[in-house]
């Protein structure tokens, strides 16, 4: 624990280092592509402000450089294959660096993949003086008791999600308020160590330095709720590549996080085995013409299907559109009952809003929201990530939402554990196994 403690204040220290320096990347390893940012830190005097809005941040920073590269050698959003891995984001750094036509050692990198798992922790301690120091913070956060995770994980954030001062809860910073008893409610990630650890590596092997690490899923609430979702409760749902993320926010913090080993990609694998096409052909099959709803013109609409076969009658194919989202529908709805069943767990039906938004490439099949409400049986609707200073058209997209949503972490990250001095001595106890479901109580 000690060790996690030093190696993440360490990266606070490196990220700190790069925004003196003004420049730093963003890296989103996912299993379908990898996309890099170079942000520019000017200040926010600096930056003129185009309709952008000075929330999360958004002003202190400027998208510099884009790229995005096919992703290689990465499953379920986990590094599987090192070299290819290594290659693909060497490609997409290089074209970003060329864009913004400057040098960037440091990295902030996102994760989607590694089975996170969410504990909800509480501590209380008597003030020391009658105002609350730094300290009575820190000695608070050290009282919570770590439940034993088990071997072969790590912790990726350790955030306090609500402070509470003499039964007065819902506090976001008690230093300097006048109290006797303070209390902290504290979500808990864990992630597969195995899966940091590789994914670490070949970040090292491409001669780039890591300042920062992030849940995929976290950041893509941070740049797809709006503020009044992310303060009265909503859930991000980020159907990707490989997985699909699941965060649930409340009063501006990620209190649940999960995520469900399928995506887009199974989609597409359905289509290449029902069709019989190469997955290339699949997915611009699924791309141009597929959706999950079917009404009566789609039995007429006839989708040709190309192929390299050689045999001309087999290659001069067609498919009627209700065939194909007869394929696709299953596998969607497959992906969204296994959601309902993480959000059920999660104890999300006890929030004040039960808003969901849906984000992420795989959300742009038509007529998912749709599909969605109805499995999920909320208020759904499709989340495009806030607009950043600088941010080319071609990734304003859905796909683009944890990217940029790191972006917005890495100018604004929020407090975590490791940002306050705690005492070696009291270290948490690593002893209580709590369920998720406290925030019923306390929210």
């Amino acid at each position: 624990m000690t060790d996690l403690y030093a190696k993440q204040r360490a990266m606070r220290n490196m990220r700190q280092a790069a925004m003196q320096r003004g420049v730093v990347a963003i890296l989103d390893v996912g299993t379908s592509k990898i996309a890099c940012l170079v942000l520019r830190f000017d200040g926010p005097e600096a930056t003129a402000n185009d309709g952008v809005g000075s929330m999360a941040g958004q002003s202190s920073f400027r998208i510099i450089g884009a790229a995005t590269t096919r992703s290689r050698g990465v499953r379920f959003g986990e590094v599987d294959a090192m070299q290819e891995t290594e290659r693909a984001i060497r490609t997409a750094v290089q074209a970003a660096q060329k864009m913004a036509n400057t040098r960037v050692d440091h990295v902030i990198a996102t994760l989607s993949g590694a089975r996170p798992r969410s504990y909800g922790l509480d501590g209380q301690v008597g003030v020391e003086g009658s105002v609350v120091a730094e300290q009575d913070v820190s000695r608070v956060l050290a009282s919570c008791d770590v439940p034993d995770f088990g071997d072969g994980r790590e912790v990726l954030h350790a955030q306090p999600v609500n402070f509470a001062l003499d039964h007065r809860s819902g506090l976001s910073d008690p230093r300097g308020q006048i109290g006797n008893e303070l209390a902290v409610d504290m979500h808990l990630l864990t992630v597969d160590a195995h899966v940091l650890h590789n994914l670490l590596y070949c970040i090292k092997r491409c001669d780039l330095e890591l300042a920062g690490l992030a849940s995929s899923s976290y950041v893509s609430g941070f740049s797809s709720l709006v503020e009044d979702e992310q303060e009265l409760g909503a859930a991000c749902i980020d159907l990707g590549g490989g997985t699909t993320g699941i965060s649930v926010f409340i009063k501006k913090h990620m209190i649940y996080s999960d995520s469900v080993r399928m995506g887009g990609d199974h989609v597409t694998s359905d289509i290449s085995m029902g069709l019989q096409v190469p997955m290339a052909t699949a997915e611009r099959i699924k791309t141009f013409y597929g959706g999950v709803v079917a009404t009566g013109m789609d039995d007429r609409e006839l989708i040709e299907i190309g192929g390299e076969t050689g045999d001309f009658e087999h290659d001069r194919r067609t498919v009627s559109r209700a065939e194909l989202i007869g394929i696709m529908r299953p596998r969607v709805e497959e992906i969204l009952e296994e959601v309902r069943v993480r959000l059920d767990a999660a104890g999300f039906e006890h929030l004040p809003s039960q808003q969901i938004v849906l984000t992420g490439g795989a959300s742009q099949i038509p007529g998912l929201d749709g599909l969605a409400s109805k499995i999920l049986g909320q208020q759904v609707r499709l989340g495009r990530p806030l607009r950043v200073q600088g941010l080319p058209q071609a990734a304003t997209g859905p796909a683009f939402s944890s990217a940029v949503g790191l972006s917005l972490f890495a100018a604004n990250p929020q407090d975590e554990w490791w940002d306050f001095e705690i005492p070696a001595e009291t270290y948490p106890a690593r002893s209580l196994k709590r369920a998720v479901k406290w925030f019923k109580d306390n929210w």
